[in-house]
């Protein structure tokens, strides 16, 4: 059997046993199906190809005596060598006796968290006096936020991003909503759908202040990532078990700072050469427009992302709606499938666990890009205005200047700092001098 290599020969033929995917021609009907022995591919990994050309890598394998087939992950998403280690993972788990089609089948079979808040309403709410403002919390609150989880995959620290949003405009109904979640989740426990209520002892009484917000943790999140997670988190995350566009809108996070809500909803119609224009329809906490700079990284991680969402648009024959990290048609990808994908893949991407803070998620990208602004000597007031922080009081009202220049060089200053701790060099070593006098000229 050949092995197999993405090269593009000339007349896109095999060549000394090497098969080129990139040129596989697709059968007449059904499947075609090609085994790799290359020396680091386990028995039965392959590539697939259909007649409609697509293109996977496949692992073969017999569990309880029967011949089963799981797909690993389309090509090019998934490139040959993380293919190929993921088939290496999947063989050692079959031969410890688990079977990933199995354990595919029972996760499809969990519920999500929406279908067991609806049968929970059904069973418990019906017919209460209540029962319109419980439904108006469960429907419109939490399952447009979290509804889609399977019901496994809820954590405490989803329920109180939850509540906490729900906190900033209405305290008192954030406390009930709480209340409701954390009978919904015992109703699941109970049904042996999840092992505990991860939310059992979760208290509404720090956010029960009338006309204020308090939040549920009890100190202000300082999670950053060292220059070794940055590093790993860069060189690991398209390898990762990932979707490749939640890779890049990861790593957009990181080099422009912006929230990643902001990021996972970038549209085409918002870029404007090298700037990005976020509307303030999609800054609900400041309620204004914001202007990113985007440095050369950010446009190679912008292109990468467009011929992605063109390749996947061609494939499901669907028009594009213009969302640069698109889930599904027409559908941006969502902060909790971001979240989930990291905290999935904490062992791969280098992910320490912090002493206080644990380990780190989507959110401390932006705060690690806001304390690198610092360490380029970028003015305290330019930093904030880069990554979409609000100045208040009367300079508000007086000072009009765009910042744009400012805002350029503080974002240029990031991308050669965050470009030289990936590539392993000092960053202190950087010239920032330039980014200096322009702060002073502010």
């Amino acid at each position: 059997m050949p092995t197999f290599t993405t090269k593009k020969p000339n007349k896109g033929k095999a060549e000394d046993g090497v098969l080129y995917l990139d040129h596989l021609e697709p059968p007449a009907s059904g499947q075609r199906f090609v085994f790799d022995d290359h020396r680091d591919a386990p028995r039965g990994f392959g590539f697939r190809i259909t007649q409609a050309g697509g293109r996977a890598f496949i692992l073969q394998y017999v569990a309880d005596g029967k011949q089963r087939r799981k797909t690993i992950g389309d090509y090019p998403t998934w490139t040959l060598e993380a293919a190929r280690n993921e088939a290496r993972e999947l063989v050692q788990r079959i031969s410890r006796g688990d079977d990933p089609l199995e354990e595919k089948r029972r996760r499809r079979a969990e519920p999500l968290l929406q279908e067991v808040a609806l049968d929970w309403l059904a069973k418990h709410a019906s017919g209460l006096r209540s029962e319109s403002t419980i439904r108006a919390l469960v429907n419109k609150d939490m399952i447009p936020a979290i509804g889609d989880l399977k019901i496994t995959d809820v954590r405490r620290r989803d329920v109180i991003d939850l509540v906490e949003a729900k906190a900033e405009t209405a305290p008192r109904s954030a406390a009930q909503l709480l209340i409701y979640v954390r009978k919904i989740l015992t109703y699941a426990a109970d049904r042996e759908y999840i092992p505990a209520n991860p939310a059992a002892d979760l208290k509404p009484d720090s956010i029960h202040v009338v006309g204020k917000r308090k939040p549920l943790s009890p100190t202000v999140r300082k999670r950053v990532l060292d220059p070794d997670e940055i590093r790993s988190f860069w060189h690991n995350v398209e390898r990762a078990e990932f979707f490749k566009l939640t890779a890049l809108a990861l790593k957009l996070v990181l080099v422009t700072g912006q929230r990643p809500g902001e990021v996972t909803g970038m549209h085409e119609s918002e870029i404007d050469g090298r700037w990005w224009t976020i509307p303030a329809s999609r800054r609900g906490k400041t309620e204004t427009t914001q202007r990113v700079f985007l440095t050369d990284t950010a446009m190679k991680l912008l292109n990468e992302a467009r011929a992605e969402i063109h390749r996947l648009a061609k494939r499901r024959n669907v028009p594009w709606a213009g969302h640069i990290f698109e889930a599904r048609p027409g559908q941006p990808i969502t902060n909790h499938a971001v979240a989930r994908a990291v905290s999935r893949s904490r062992d791969l991407l280098g992910i320490k666990d912090d002493a206080t803070w644990g380990h780190w998620t989507p959110h401390d990208l932006r705060r690690t890009m806001r304390t690198g602004l610092s360490a380029c000597r970028i003015r305290p007031d330019i930093a904030e205005i880069a990554i979409g922080h609000v100045i208040g009081g009367i300079r508000a009202t007086y000072d009009q200047h765009d910042y744009s220049d400012e805002i350029r060089a503080a974002l240029e200053a990031w991308d050669r700092r965050l470009m030289a701790i990936v590539e392993g060099r000092d960053p202190d070593s950087i010239p920032s001098d330039n980014v200096v006098q322009i702060g002073a000229r502010a």
